[in-house]
Order: structure tokens, then sequence, then C-alpha cells
């Protein structure tokens, strides 16, 4: 295998970050797929679609999606692990509390991120707060032009599925060590 792009460096960091944020804010097992999908653009999809825009020393987007059951699961777990009664919670993955608590997860996600990639190379952005969006369509997020690679990961919490989508600006990250 040949060099690898900057955008599946980062990709690697991103999958890493939101393994480490929710199996400890959910006390359950995250997995990602091994194989990384090159995209033609990010699209927030349904159930509960969140997405974050980064930028300072390198500059992207990030988008979580989220089928009904993966959101009810995480959701679930997060709010269970706190140590609110399961009879106390929202029934509907399309509920504000679940939205909001998803939209909460991805700021974390990306907050550890940014934390890894500032340690890995040195280099700081930043991201302002996650919109978080309950959907019953796709909608096509068209970043920059600079915005050619893109990139989908799988990830599993139990037999649920979602989805982690990243667009990243043509860049090169080029360590001098």
């Amino acid at each position: 295998m040949g060099k690898s792009k900057t955008i599946d460096d980062l990709a690697i960091i991103f999958c890493q970050a939101l393994k480490k944020t929710l199996e400890k804010s959910t006390k359950k097992s995250i997995k990602f797929s091994t194989t990384f999908q090159g995209i033609p653009r990010v699209k927030l999809r349904p159930e509960v679609g969140c997405f974050v825009q980064f930028s300072g020393d390198y500059n992207g987007l990030l988008v979580m999606n989220f089928t009904g059951p993966a959101a009810m699961d995480l959701y679930t777990s997060y709010m269970t692990s706190m140590g609110l009664p399961e009879s106390e919670l929202s029934r509907e993955c399309t509920s504000n509390d679940v939205v909001d608590t998803m939209g909460e997860m991805t700021n974390q996600i990306m907050g550890k991120a940014m934390q890894m990639v500032e340690s890995k190379y040195d280099l700081t952005s930043f991201f302002g707060q996650p919109k978080s969006l309950a959907l019953n369509s796709s909608i096509i997020l068209t970043p920059d032009l600079d915005y050619q690679d893109n990139r989908r990961i799988v990830f599993s919490i139990g037999t649920s599925r979602f989805h982690m989508e990243m667009a990243l600006e043509q860049t090169e990250f080029i360590c001098m060590k």
C-alpha cells in the first residue's frame, strides 16, 4: 500500500476519538469498519443528523448520521450511565432530548478529535456548536470546492449502525520529524 492521504490519517484519528468518547460515556462497545468509503459529497441522512464545521490550521466538515435505533441505543446508554432511570427517558428518536443528546455527543467527539490531532501534528482547529436535526429525508451539504476529499465510515453499537462522514480541504500534512 502506498502513502496514505491526510484525510485518511485524520479519519482514523476521528474514529478513535469517537470510539473512546462514546465507549466512555455509554459504557457500551463501539466498533468501526476497517474500510473507509470515498464519497462524492457529504449528506445529512435520516433519522438524526448532526454537522459541524472546523477551521484553523486545517479545515473541514464532520457529519454524523444516526438511524433511529442507533440514536436510541446511544441516547439510552448515555443517559442511564449518568444515573437517569429508563422510565424517564424519551421513547422517540426524533424527540428534542434525543436530538440534543446526539449533538452533545458530537461536540464531545469533536473536542477529543481536535485534542488528538493537535497532539500528533501540532496543528489546531476550532469548531462551533454542532447542529442536530431530526430528518425524514437526506440533505446534501456542499462545502467549498476545495473540499474534494470526502469519507464515510460505518460504526456499530450492538446491532445498530451509524455513519460518520467527513469532508476535508485539499491539504497534505508533511511531518518534519
